[in-house]
């Protein structure tokens, strides 16, 4: 399938790749197509990129490697609405802010702790979950490092 992005041009994306927000996501609810795209090689970062709308997309991570100890238990009714059979076939993302400061100051990059997204890897549904905001921030910041190494503090901590 050929898709137009304002960010890639002109790609050809794999049908069976697009992940599909049934409820959409909080502040894009009729958005609900995406695929996820590398950032570049050997970098953590991947692009939610929406299919319907170009100009559509959202850094993602695997808040694995900005929060080793990052962890939540999904509710029930998100099992049953995504079909989560095992774990295994499931992938957690966060978004990812980055505010351009002064030309002089490296931008400011956060993660979005507070509402991981879940993809079933399996049938490609997925769903933004909203957590406990005494236990995790939306704005966790991150500091980039050469070699594309992230590094934090403890993540449970608001």
């Amino acid at each position: 399938m050929k898709i137009d992005t304002s960010r890639f041009g002109n790609l050809e994306i794999d049908e069976s790749k697009i992940i599909t927000f049934k409820q959409g996501i909080p502040g894009f609810k009729e958005d609900r197509r995406f695929v996820l795209l590398p950032h570049r090689d050997g970098s953590p970062f991947t692009w939610l990129q929406c299919i319907d709308r170009p100009e559509l997309a959202f850094i993602t991570i695997n808040p694995a490697f900005v929060c080793p100890d990052y962890s939540f238990n999904i509710p029930d009714e998100i099992i049953e609405d995504l079909d989560i059979r095992d774990t295994n076939s499931i992938e957690t993302l966060v978004l990812v802010t980055v505010r351009k400061q002064r030309s002089d100051v490296p931008p400011k990059v956060t993660v979005n702790l507070l509402g991981p997204i879940i993809v079933n890897c399996r049938n490609m549904l997925a769903r933004q979950l909203v957590l406990d905001p005494k236990r995790y921030p939306v704005q966790f910041e991150i500091r980039l490092k050469k070699g594309l190494h992230v590094s934090s503090t403890t993540c449970n901590q608001p």
